[in-house]
């Protein structure tokens, strides 16, 4: 099977150097690279011109229109049988397409998508964020990389589809605000088989600090109400739980001033939900260090997620503005 790689890119020349170099080392060699520059000021040109030779990259410069479209692009001008998309801030571990090429050969999959986790060389607040990004105490159990909960969805930071799935459900119709969500579920209603293919992980960098992790969580919880608005049989009770933990803290803060009969209880779930994060990041990753910035993170990403949701559920199913 003959692979396209898919790769938009936004002033992001370091990511893009360190992703290409992985590609290098992959052990299945039928595949070629589609790097898309969206609109960049700072450009990858050079860099991704370096790897010619050692890949089978082109290089395309497009105005700015956001990574939906920027895929669309590629999407046009990819040779392969099956189209896989990766964010540039991505690693990926020299056997993943050997992986994938297996997995689809034993068990074919119109789009599949894989998990994400913190490779070694992370900041120990990368691997914080990583840990909110996957656990299941977190909306990252939720997004995409674990079994069980409802309809399987492929996120784009790792996602692959036939090109039968490109041509007949064409590109992405958004290209921000869960555009790969929408599509997922785009795929799902065509009668398409999608699923996870649990070993195709990468190693997915994410933010690097906290205020950019916060701004990129809240446009997740706000991407949540655009795909409603598309997908209205979409938006379940479990989305709300971010929203719903946010308020609680809020009812918590102001039970500790007006009602302490009423605070003890909240006080005591509260430290009970920070304790078991807290351990549970501390055994995965086996430092304290990481447990207390894992802690930082979900707070972080549950909160950020929360008001994202609500500040656009109230401006556009509330208010019903565009």
């Amino acid at each position: 099977m003959f692979f396209s790689i898919i790769i938009p890119l936004y002033n992001r020349p370091q990511e893009i150097k360190e992703l290409l170099q992985t590609l290098t080392l992959q052990s299945y060699k039928n595949f070629e690279v589609l790097v898309i520059e969206d609109g960049s000021v700072n450009d990858a040109e050079e860099i991704v011109k370096s790897f010619v030779g050692q890949l089978d990259v082109r290089y395309f410069v497009k105005e700015n229109a956001g990574q939906g479209f920027a895929r669309n692009f590629a999407f046009e001008r990819a040779k392969g049988d099956y189209f896989i998309i990766f964010d540039s801030d991505c690693l990926i571990p020299e056997d993943y397409l050997q992986i994938v090429n297996n997995s689809l050969t034993k068990n074919w999959l119109d789009a599949y998508g894989g998990p994400d986790d913190a490779h070694p060389s992370f900041t120990p607040t990368q691997k914080a964020i990583s840990y909110s990004m996957t656990s299941p105490f977190t909306t990252g159990g939720i997004r995409g990389n674990k079994k069980g909960i409802g309809q399987f969805h492929p996120r784009s930071f790792n996602m692959g589809i036939s090109r039968q799935v490109w041509e007949k459900a064409g590109g992405f119709i958004i290209t921000r605000l869960a555009e790969d969500l929408e599509y997922s579920i785009r795929i799902h209603s065509l009668g398409f088989k999608i699923g996870l293919i649990p070993d195709a992980k990468v190693y997915h960098k994410r933010r690097t600090n906290f205020l950019q992790f916060y701004k990129q969580i809240h446009f997740f919880g706000r991407a949540r109400i655009n795909v409603y608005k598309f997908h209205p049989t979409q938006l379940k009770l479990i989305h709300f739980f971010p929203a719903f933990f946010t308020l609680s803290l809020l009812f918590t803060a102001i039970s500790n001033i007006f009602n302490w009969r009423i605070a003890v209880l909240c006080n005591v779930i509260l430290a009970l939900i920070i304790l078991l994060i807290f351990f549970h990041a501390w055994i995965k990753n086996k430092s304290a260090k990481i447990a207390f910035l894992s802690l930082v993170a979900s707070f972080i990403q549950l909160t950020a997620y929360g008001l994202g949701f609500m500040q656009d559920f109230w401006k556009r199913i509330i208010l019903k503005r565009s």
